[in-house]
């Protein structure tokens, strides 16, 4: 960001402190509605994509992780028992990185 410009992204607001802290709606329904009042009356049309959508919380199904796992890792660590494999974290990083120079080169 070049300075005397304005920040075009949420984030770049947040990195500023110029950003609003956000209120989580009750439901995605009442969000929709305070957001199509909002929007009518700011005069801005707004639409949400089916990619949006697809990304809201409730809409995620609950085997998104195992819990299972989840605690055994977590008892691990507090026992002092749990260790990190050094080698597949790294081909991890290298396999995400060829798969991000893939989709920036076609």
């Amino acid at each position: 960001m070049k300075i005397g410009q304005k920040p075009e992204l949420p984030a770049a607001l947040a990195q500023t402190g110029l950003a609003k802290p956000a209120k989580s709606p009750a439901s995605p329904a009442e969000g929709a509605v305070k957001d199509a009042v909002a929007a009518s009356t700011a005069g801005v049309p707004v639409t949400v994509s089916n990619a949006a959508r697809a990304l809201d919380q409730t809409s995620r199904t609950t085997a998104d992780f195992d819990a299972g796992k989840v605690k055994a890792v977590r008892t691990a660590i507090e026992k002092g028992t749990f260790s990190v494999d050094a080698e597949a974290i790294a081909d991890k990083m290298l396999s995400n990185a060829q798969e991000i120079l893939a989709r920036s080169r076609g």
